[in-house]
């Protein structure tokens, strides 16, 4: 059997074998699919209806996609490293195969699935768009096929080039502030775009025309033009493919004999004990100490930290410039950064995984399951109080409305609370296992992924609805609610933490098989 054939097979059993005898995995393999196909079928037909535009704004907008594409497959499986087996070597050094026909292996893997060929369908749509003539016709197929190539083999010589840097905790911390960057810069257009400081046509095409050269763009070009110029940028990309390819190759070979850095012995330091200065030792101290290490050490919470703090402050500046700076909209602002700092609590078991039997242990009652959760939340209060505080100065500044400040503080608290509440609730009626710790933008599991987009989804629409009975009066002129916020929401996290603690600690056996699914 071809190195091709098996690996495919492989992948596809990998697949098949996520959906053998647990509903859950088959729920998210439905919601994954729908997903590819929504996202195949709309861009094929957006790309698709360029042959309605012009010719320039046609070619400048698939220069400008197909520079997109290979950005996002160069940065997507990066955040997907540890997830998926297929992008770290070192899984795969035992395998009895030569680095070429390894190469050729991984190749294979990495466009079998619905998300590749979801891709590969929207450039097809891209040819539909543009080409014109014959000679655009039969370079199209070459071109985008090219173009496929050129972003399967950049991302996986990126993915093999840092993977022993990526199985450290430092180089995941890295990456996890980078990528946030990245979306933070990706944002600027549209903000500039808002603030009226150029025309959309003139910055699209002058975008183009500083891509035009770069490799997605010479194959833009090459489809709308069709001849032998075209023809020479495609041969051009091509074997800049295979250049790619070779280096590939090479830091394929070299990762396989490098040794794990990751498994170094790594320096142990004592713990100040800060903690026991203000808490009186028992079950709560050391929740709140162990919850304060995990905030600290684990790189998801820095990123769910980090990313409240960006989209807060991004709405704040787009908001602004786009014409849209009312007086109540620091509250909004200060009251949905709260709601996003909340939702890291909507699973607060799923860190845990396998070894939550042994805070199960700890439990012993409804009470010690309220204490429990009360230790995480103080924990996570302690963070995200003063962070909300400076978000409501932020959004308050950059909306042009200073005095809403002390209005927006309380009620970011209030917001908070009401998170923690729901949290609570959702932790034990919808638990999902989270994968081990080797990437800060995982989520939830394999096949799980449904469950978590319930569970956040569920617990965004609850805190929504829990906060108007002081955000609409707040909006209405009515100042004085924002005093009463604080408290609302500090009895709805109570009421929601012994709620969750009856409902968690009477279904502790299920609770323990949903966080310790493997992954």
């Amino acid at each position: 059997m071809s190195t091709v054939a098996l690996f495919a097979r492989l992948k596809l059993r990998l697949m098949a074998g996520n959906l053998r005898g647990d509903l859950q995995r088959k729920l998210g393999f439905i919601l994954t699919l729908i997903a590819a196909v929504w996202f195949a079928v709309l861009g094929f037909l957006q790309l698709g209806l360029l042959r309605l535009a012009s010719p320039d704004l046609s070619a400048a907008l698939v220069i400008v996609a197909f520079s997109v594409f290979l950005f996002g497959w160069m940065v997507v499986p990066l955040m997907a490293f540890g997830l998926d087996d297929t992008l770290d070597p070192a899984k795969l050094s035992l395998f009895p195969l030569g680095t070429r026909r390894m190469a050729i292996g991984l190749f294979t893997a990495s466009v079998t699935g619905v998300w590749p060929v979801a891709m590969l369908f929207v450039m097809f749509g891209a040819w539909i768009g543009l080409a014109d003539g014959a000679g655009g016709w039969l370079l199209g197929v070459p071109a985008v096929l090219v173009q496929f190539a050129l972003c399967v083999v950049t991302s996986r010589l990126i993915t093999t080039a840092l993977s022993s840097g990526l199985r450290t905790r430092r180089g995941r911390d890295v990456l996890a502030v980078a990528a946030l960057l990245v979306v933070l810069l990706a944002q600027l257009p549209n903000l500039l775009m808002n603030g009226g400081l150029g025309d959309p046509g003139a910055v699209l095409r002058q975008l183009a025309a500083a891509l035009r050269w770069t490799p997605p763009g010479m194959l833009a070009h090459a489809i709308a033009d069709g001849g032998l110029v075209g023809l020479a940028e495609v041969v051009f990309v091509a074997l800049l493919t295979v250049a790619l390819a070779w280096l590939w190759i090479k830091a394929l070979g070299r990762a396989l004999v490098t040794p794990d850095v990751s498994t170094q012995a790594a320096s142990v330091r004592k713990e100040s004990g800060l903690v026991d200065r203000f808490l009186p030792d028992g079950p709560l101290a050391a929740v709140v100490t162990k919850e304060l290490k995990y905030i600290r050490r684990e790189p998801r919470y820095r990123v769910g930290w980090f990313s409240a703090v960006l989209v807060t402050i991004v709405l704040s500046f787009s908001l602004t410039r786009s014409g849209g700076g009312a007086a109540g909209l620091p509250i909004l602002l200060t009251a949905f950064g709260g709601l996003l700092m909340a939702l890291q609590s909507a699973n607060a078991f799923g860190v845990e995984g396998r070894s939550l039997w042994m805070n199960a242990v700890a439990f012993g009652s409804e009470r010690g399951l309220a204490t429990d959760l009360a230790g995480r939340h103080l924990a996570a209060s302690a963070v995200a109080v003063p962070l909300l505080a400076v978000l409501a100065v932020a959004s308050a500044l950059l909306t042009g409305h200073p005095e809403a400040i002390l209005a927006a503080v309380p009620v970011g608290w209030g917001a908070l609370g009401i998170g923690f509440g729901v949290g609570s609730v959702a932790s034990v009626v919808l638990p999902y296992s989270v994968p081990e710790r080797m990437n800060a933008f995982s989520s939830a599991a394999p096949g799980q992924g449904g469950i978590a987009l319930a569970s956040s989804m569920g617990s965004m629409v609850a805190i929504g609805l829990l906060t108007l009975p002081f955000v609409v009066p707040l909006l209405l002129g009515l100042t004085w609610v924002c005093v009463l916020a604080p408290f609302y929401g500090l009895l709805l996290e109570v009421l929601g933490r012994r709620l969750a603690a009856r409902i968690g600690f009477a279904r502790t056996p299920e609770l323990l098989a949903a966080v310790s699914k493997a992954t």
